[in-house]
């Protein structure tokens, strides 16, 4: 029997999975659960990682906000494979993922996850009573803003299942403070592309200090932001077993 790495076996699904997807299409259930399956079993070193490695360094003293090191392992228009490396108190703060299924597995270490979705019933405000601190204050006096009602709000710590969230459901709007450093295999199908509108929004959440309707618990404003100024992404060299593209 041929030996398939983990890593070409995760893309070899890929190719399968997402063949007959775009924005916005779901795979199906079963499709959903075999890749999930693939990537439940993924370990450290079956993408050429060790949490000793630079990526996972805490900060240099006075250089407040940790660089966040991204490996790229393959991009197609279907869907895009690479791992996010979070040194401790490192952030990926609030985003999207337009159209996109996305498949997100915690490697090691301990993460914070805290995510949202839309609520749909309630349509966009520039009006609405949003409780501020000064750290968080928008751009803007009076910003546009959504409702968006909690969906996680855990740490979780390594082993553990793939998160999973869909164009509409799951989380759409997640945000990743590693707790320890830790190492996070993302699948995206499809990838993000600006010309295809498939642009990452980044956004402040406002959590409801007083909100009468007992339904509505758990819930925040969002408002739209630029991306961090004092957030970096730098790309690192992929390691691990080579990818045959079929």
């Amino acid at each position: 029997m041929v030996y398939v790495s983990p890593v070409q076996k995760l893309y070899n699904t890929c190719n399968e999975v997402f063949d007959s997807c775009s924005a916005g299409i779901i795979p199906s259930p079963d499709n959903i659960q075999k890749l999930k399956a693939v990537l439940d079993d993924f370990k450290p070193a079956d993408v050429g990682l060790s949490p000793d490695m630079p990526h996972f360094r805490a900060s240099v003293a006075g250089k407040s906000t940790p660089v966040i090191r991204y490996i790229h392992i393959h991009e197609c228009e279907k869907f895009s494979i690479g791992i996010f490396c979070l040194p401790p108190s490192g952030v990926i703060p609030l985003h999207n993922h337009p159209g996109m299924t996305v498949f997100s597995k915690l490697l090691f270490g301990t993460m914070h996850i805290k995510s949202y979705d839309w609520v749909d019933d309630v349509p966009p405000s520039t009006s609405a009573v949003v409780s501020t601190s000064k750290s968080k204050q928008p751009d803007i006096q009076q910003p546009e803003v959504r409702l968006a009602k909690v969906k996680v709000n855990s740490n979780f710590t390594a082993p553990c299942n793939t998160s999973i969230l869909y164009p509409n459901d799951g989380g759409n709007m997640h945000c990743f403070t590693a707790v320890t450093a830790c190492a996070v295999l993302d699948v995206l199908g499809p990838p993000y592309s600006e010309p295809d509108g498939r642009h990452c929004q980044y956004y402040l959440d406002f959590p409801l200090a007083d909100f009468s309707e007992g339904e509505k618990e758990g819930s925040a404003w969002l408002s739209e932001r630029e991306k961090p100024e004092d957030l970096t992404f730098v790309g690192e060299l992929y390691r691990g077993p080579v990818i045959v593209e079929n």
